[in-house]
């Protein structure tokens, strides 16, 4: 029989969300501060799967400007109902203390790939919403988090009804679970089978304690009763299997071919335990007991790498291409910025057709307006590499190839300018927020020539190397640690992954840009 090989969805692409519409599924998953926000990806035969779209594409639906690094889009949930897709999601504006700010809105869209509406605003309790229709109404659901002194943060799953034609909540705000004793109760999703309600929840924090609780009431309101057999998925107790941090689950059904569960994971690298390519997406067989409990797999309770498929028809996609050599007039759609959406002021792919311009804007560090375009690292091992024209003729002019996790953690092998040297290339660190020039100076370059950056990833070794475009390349700095792009790793306790890509500053503020004719992200693995 074909297996689902897990995870499905690599590289940062947590707290999924499947949804079934006709013959088309799709998973919808968190995307934090970096912009358009939610990926949804599309499959036919649950083994295949492509990056479909990303809903919420407009400023007017999602303004991140000064976010702090994780916050933004937390847990979208993704549903259909009577020809109309609902997505809800929480934008967390704060996140740095037990006062969060955490406002839940829903867009919707006759077609998955858009146009989406304008966001109605839903409630700020707290985050992850969900909602769940039946016989023409419609339920929202979300975590409630409670900053108060000998509160528990996570104080439990709140529903209410929501009125789409009014575009507002109605009726008493109710508290249907309190959770489990795992904590941390979050991640809910609701569904109907055989006269039972059905509560996914995810508990026990993201990390390596993750898991999915199950309880079930007769009334949607509740009572809910936890699942006296404890957690449905985990591996909080088994530390030596490859996917770790199992937990914040959604389900479908396979019509006439059983259930599956969607459930986020993660890879740690074997001599650090970070995880660098984030928390990812895995499927999981599902079936039910006799007595009407959902169970996990052949191996009950832990996540399996490889899992019986359905049977449906296998559907590929065309394989992604390696290399992109900016001919089009969009950016590809693997490609995020950061916060906000990059105009023509910041990048453009007309002003000099078959280049990619960035206009320098603030610095690595901003959390404002940045002219830096990356993609996800979706495998342990990956060659990246890009060639640029670019003239800096002030220190504070710099551009070029960034391995990030976020502003306060990075590589970044620039070109830039110094006097005395001219046109250089040097290297900058960034750990947790201080800043460090690994090389003893920076390494002269020709003033006229096109030069080409690229990184290598080999698990937790980064190596980066340069050279002109019309010779061999030279490796520069030392084989830097790459695992420091993981959420294990910040001080901060953050939710995303490594990213690689193009960028250019200019501090003086006069908007010097660099060109970019092409950039390459091969998988090694």
């Amino acid at each position: 029989m074909t297996s689902i090989h897990n995870p499905v969805l690599k590289g940062f692409n947590p707290d999924p969300s499947i949804l079934l519409v006709g013959e088309d599924y799709y998973i919808a998953t968190s995307t934090f501060e970096w912009f358009p926000g939610v990926q949804i990806h599309h499959s036919r035969d649950l083994i295949n799967w492509r990056l479909l779209t990303r809903p919420l594409d407009r400023v007017s639906q999602l303004n991140m400007v000064g976010h702090h690094a994780s916050c933004g889009i937390w847990a979208p949930n993704l549903t259909w109902d009577t020809g109309t897709f609902y997505l809800v999601y929480t934008d967390v504006k704060t996140n740095e203390t037990q006062l969060k700010d955490t406002h839940n809105y829903v867009v919707t869209a006759v077609s998955i790939e858009g146009p989406w509406s304008e966001p109605i605003y839903l409630n700020s309790h707290g985050f992850d919403p969900s909602l769940y229709h039946e016989d023409g109404r419609h339920w929202v659901l979300c975590m409630e988090t409670d900053y108060r002194k000998g509160r528990s943060r996570f104080a439990g799953i709140l529903l209410q009804e929501y009125l789409p034609a009014e575009q507002c909540m109605t009726g008493p705000v109710t508290r249907i679970f309190e959770g489990t004793s795992l904590g941390l109760t979050e991640g809910p999703n609701l569904y109907k089978k055989d006269d039972w309600y059905y509560l996914l929840a995810a508990e026990g924090g993201t990390s390596y304690g993750h898991a999915v609780s199950v309880a079930r009431s007769r009334s949607i309101t509740g009572p809910y009763e936890a699942d006296p057999a404890g957690p449905v998925l985990t591996s909080r107790n088994h530390p030596l299997d490859p996917l770790q941090k199992a937990g914040h689950a959604s389900i479908v059904e396979v019509p006439g071919k059983g259930w599956y569960m969607a459930h986020l994971c993660g890879r740690p690298i074997a001599r650090k335990g970070r995880c660098t390519l984030g928390r990812e997406t895995a499927l999981q067989q599902v079936s039910w007991t006799d007595d009407g409990w959902l169970r996990v797999g052949s191996v009950p309770g832990r996540a399996a790498v490889d899992v019986d498929a359905p049977g449906l028809p296998v559907h590929a996609w065309p394989a992604p291409a390696i290399r992109e050599d900016f001919d089009t007039s969009h950016m590809p759609l693997d490609f995020q910025t950061l916060r906000i959406p990059l105009g023509e002021d910041i990048l453009s792919l007309a002003e000099r057709p078959g280049y990619l311009r960035l206009k320098g804007r603030e610095s690595i560090g901003s959390r404002h307006i940045q002219a830096l375009i990356t993609r996800r690292q979706q495998a342990f091992r990956y060659r990246a590499a890009t060639c640029i024209e670019f003239d800096p003729t002030h220190f504070k002019h710099s551009a070029g190839l960034i391995c990030l996790y976020d502003q306060k953690n990075l590589y970044y092998l620039k070109v830039g300018f110094e006097e005395g040297v001219g046109r250089m290339v040097e290297i900058i660190k960034r750990v947790n927020g201080t800043l460090e020039f690994p090389l003893a100076s920076p390494v002269p370059i020709p003033a006229d020539k096109r030069w080409v950056l690229s990184v290598t990833v080999d698990y937790d070794r980064l190596q980066f190397a340069h050279g002109p475009e019309d010779g061999p390349l030279t490796p520069i700095g030392d084989v830097f640690d790459a695992s420091i792009l993981s959420d294990e790793h910040c001080q901060e306790g953050q939710f995303t992954g490594a990213f690689v890509g193009l960028c250019c500053q200019d501090l003086t503020g006069g908007r010097q840009h660099a060109d970019f004719d092409w950039f390459e992200y091969e998988e090694l693995d």
